[in-house]
């Protein structure tokens, strides 16, 4: 077998380049056109500052310039986004590695934005949607007879619609009943993106991921914090977004949850 190298070796840059995104992108910093700074002192860093991981440890830690202590998180972005490479290296055929980890990137990005941000960005989110639908005709371009779009094509397409219009009415439902935003419609879009890239079958099983994993967070976090009245009572926030991000990411690669040997 041949394994695909050059994700492998990008993956690092990959993160770092995820870890500015994260950090600037819901501040509305700039996050191409401008320059990597230490946070504290501010001084530009050099090429020899930004070598993923490697940089990091070299350093000792610390800031070149000014000796603050650096933080761990972009060395842990960056080897987040290693582990994801080698996931989609070692589960998915070489022609799909490419696609896979580029979808295991960019929700690994906006996990991390939703639960330090409480926010999906769109301009992350939105276009997975016609990523997934353009990957689902190229895996399948056939038409049918009348010229239309391929089956394929068609049910990632109603997948898409029914992630986010079922969403959207679960949020409506929980705001009229509790008089509260609780479902944002970042959330309707990330689960329209996974419709676009599992097609309608897998949303379910994205739920079924997502659910019962945010359920036993919050309730852990609730003893361990011992606000777990504050949380069954839902007076407590939680992001949903990484749930649905992961729930995502492990149906695209493992396919449906088959209950009862259907599905």
């Amino acid at each position: 077998m041949v394994v695909p190298l050059l994700p492998l070796l990008l993956a690092p840059f990959v993160g770092s380049f995820l870890g500015t995104l994260i950090a600037r992108l819901p501040e509305e910093r700039p996050v191409v056109f401008d320059r990597s700074r230490c946070e504290a002192c501010g001084h530009v860093l050099g090429v020899r500052d930004l070598i993923p991981v490697f940089s990091w440890l070299v350093l000792k830690r610390r800031c070149r310039h000014c000796g603050v202590k650096l933080s761990t998180f972009y060395p842990l972005i960056e080897g987040t986004a290693l582990g994801v490479a080698v996931w989609a290296v070692l589960t998915v055929p070489a022609p799909l590695v490419w696609p896979t980890a580029a979808l295991g990137w960019v929700l690994l990005a906006l996990a991390v934005i939703d639960y330090r941000h409480f926010i999906l960005p769109d301009v992350l989110t939105l276009p997975l949607i016609p990523a997934g639908l353009a990957l689902a005709w190229w895996l399948d371009p056939g038409t049918f007879g009348s010229g239309l779009p391929g089956s394929a094509l068609l049910h990632h397409a109603l997948g898409a619609a029914a992630g986010f219009l079922g969403f959207a009415g679960l949020a409506w439902v929980y705001r009229t009943l509790r008089g509260r935003e609780g479902l944002g419609l970042g959330d309707a879009k990330l689960l329209a993106a996974a419709g676009a890239w599992l097609s309608w079958t897998g949303l379910g099983s994205v739920l079924l991921w997502a659910a019962p994993l945010a359920l036993v967070v919050t309730l852990a976090a609730g003893v361990i914090q011992g606000t777990l009245s504050d949380k069954l009572a839902g007076r407590s926030a939680l992001p949903f977004g990484p749930f649905l991000a992961l729930g995502f990411w492990l149906t695209w690669l493992y396919g449906p949850i088959r209950l009862g040997g259907l599905g």
